[in-house]
């Protein structure tokens, strides 16, 4: 749909308005959730997770390692804090990280649905403002959804293409209809940034960079930067949202600022020395030796363990399947059989940390152990020819014996590759057609995790006749060679919902598989799959959807595109003991939304 078809429903308002009301069924809502009753009371005070005495003031600095060179989170081109899309952003509906999918009304007061949520409406709140005071309207609505949809980022396009008809219903209500049976596009629909169509007018949205600050109607705007090197975010002292309930206890800090540097054990001596507030440690080593300096020692730093309910998602080297040498899986689990998991880990983490052993482990949603049975089973049969070994009758990543020789696994990669059609020659092991095998290890300078793990498996595949190298690049490198797909094996992370649901097609399925700027990073290619993620964006019932999710694990978890590592644990979060937080976190944990979203400064 253009934005000429959008002028013209605009024009036909006041009878569209009238042909709604009359057909609208439902009574609007503060609150929707996908599956079930949302948790809170239309009166509730402020989110469970929030303190709704918190002081407000005080500053918060944080640091990142790489750099930026744009303000506008919401394209592809060039790199933005990734920070703005949170801070200096607001949405039509808020999500409460203490649920696995409700939303609570934000910049839209309500919330409309049909009988199946073929169409959602909502109502803006008449008090809703951007930063430079005007009025947050239906026409900058419509514009912020058909601009990122059409221009913005990929993460924006999708629901756009599934939306039938945007049109004004009134002078403060919108009203999308879709053209699938997908009821979480209702929910998705409450969760785009809205910005203000005046300040682009004339401009190319996808082409700014530093030129232009955005106008939101967010709490924080951003009040100077830095190129590259820092940003300030101030609150706005006339935030028109202060006293909702969903805001209350949030939002305390007077400033948030944002320093960068050039690798990680940069950051962490800036830290050492006072110069950032807060600092995240995935890593249960060098959280347990390493974080004893002096002012941990004398209070003046807090070490704080954040539990959570969520996956632990998937973490580990990603390989590109659209390379010659990692389309056969027994190639991939040959690759996964010399990757000494057990020596690695405990030369890291001094083997504190578990490794992730699928998906959607540590969660409802994840694959039992064993063979599929029940739902499972019969949701993944009519592919059986197609599956991978070890999809249907269960499938495990490999153990080792802790020694640095890996024997057993050697030599079970060894045969795998033998099976595949290659053949070590004079200490060179060579492809089906006679080429030495030989791929490179994408990594960002200043990894040093990575880099360790990478330089321990480089060493291990020359035992395999396999010649990897690292290449190490710097951050504007990196990711634009991950955005083109120009790797062969790279850190991949993939943090992943309670509530999966539309997002997982980015993530996973073929027809984003070769997509430049695509987060299929495997290029993950699947009949199964796919019919997996059509299944799990109708889902009716949250028995339906664990069913989906965990035939979704097992096809992913066997498809070996990725050598897992091990999972954090806990989020670990050291930090000045000025800055505070509730004593209960969300179900989420550490996530967006909690900090520095409901912590506040106090000395």
């Amino acid at each position: 749909m253009g934005l000429g078809k959008i002028k013209q429903v605009l024009g036909l308002c006041a009878s569209v308005a009238l042909t709604t009301t009359q057909m609208s069924v439902a009574e609007p809502q503060y609150a929707i959730s996908m599956y079930g009753d949302p948790a809170l009371p239309p009166d509730f005070v402020s989110l469970p997770y929030a303190n709704p005495n918190a002081p407000q003031g005080g500053s918060v600095t944080l640091g990142e390692v790489g750099g930026f060179d744009s303000l506008n989170p919401h394209i592809l081109k060039g790199r933005a804090p990734w920070q703005l899309r949170f801070w200096a952003n607001e949405t039509l509906m808020g999500r409460s990280w203490d649920e696995p999918f409700t939303l609570y009304g934000l910049l839209a007061e309500s919330i409309d649905v049909g009988p199946n949520r073929e169409w959602v409406e909502f109502t803006l709140r008449p008090e809703a403002k951007f930063s430079d005071g005007s009025p947050v309207t239906i026409e900058d609505v419509l514009w912020s959804y058909e601009t990122l949809g059409t221009v913005g980022h990929y993460r924006y396009r999708g629901l756009w293409g599934k939306i039938e008809e945007a049109v004004q219903t009134g002078p403060r209500s919108v009203k999308f209809t879709f053209n699938e049976d997908n009821p979480e596009l209702a929910l998705l629909a409450g969760m785009r940034p809205i910005l203000k169509k005046a300040q682009w007018d004339g401009r190319d949205f996808s082409e700014s960079g530093l030129d232009i600050i955005p106008i939101t109607s967010a709490p924080y705007v951003i009040d100077s930067f830095d190129p590259g090197r820092s940003i300030t975010l101030k609150r706005n002292p006339d935030y028109w949202g202060n006293d909702l309930p969903f805001q209350r206890g949030t939002n305390n800090f007077e400033t948030l600022s944002i320093e960068y540097f050039g690798d990680a054990t940069v950051l962490f001596e800036a830290f050492k020395a006072g110069e950032i507030d807060l600092i995240r440690e995935g890593n249960a080593e060098k959280w347990e030796n390493e974080f004893t300096f002096p002012a941990v020692t004398d209070g003046r730093i807090v070490k704080s363990e954040i539990p959570h309910a969520r996956p632990t998602g998937m973490r580990g080297l990603v390989m590109n399947t659209r390379r010659d040498l990692f389309k056969d899986w027994r190639v991939r689990q040959a690759l996964i059989e010399a990757f000494n998991f057990e020596f690695i880990n405990d030369t890291q983490t001094g083997s504190r940390q578990d490794r992730i052993k699928s998906y959607f482990g540590n969660s409802d949603l994840g694959m039992r152990d064993g063979p599929a049975t029940g739902a499972v089973l019969d949701l993944l049969t009519p592919f059986k020819d197609s599956l991978l070994p070890g999809t249907l009758d269960g499938y495990r990543f490999p153990q080792s014996d802790g020694t640095a020789r890996n024997r057993t696994n050697m030599r079970v990669a060894a045969s795998l590759l033998k099976e595949a059609g290659y053949q070590v020659n004079e200490g060179v092991l060579q492809d089906p057609n006679g080429a030495p095998v030989t791929f490179d290890i994408l990594l960002r300078q200043g990894a040093q995790e990575y880099l360790s793990i990478a330089e321990i498996y480089v060493s291990d595949l020359e035992r395999l006749g396999i010649k990897a190298t690292i290449t190490l690049v710097d951050g504007a490198q990196y990711t634009e060679r991950s955005r083109s797909l120009d790797f062969d094996m790279m850190p991949f992370a993939r943090d992943l919902s309670l509530s999966p649901g539309n997002e997982q097609v980015l993530y996973w399925s073929s027809e984003n598989a070769d997509l430049e700027g695509t987060r299929n990073m495997m290029g993950v290619k699947s009949d199964a799959l796919d019919a997996m993620l059509d299944r799990i964006m109708t889902a009716k019932s949250l028995d339906e959807l664990n069913a989906v999710t965990r035939a979704m694990d097992r096809i992913l978890t066997a498809g070996r595109y990725v050598i897992p590592i091990y999972h954090d644990g806990p989020s670990r979060i050291a930090h000045k003991r000025s800055l505070k937080k509730p004593q209960t976190p969300p179900i989420y944990g550490d996530r967006i939304g909690y900090f520095p979203d409901v912590w506040w400064y106090e000395e």
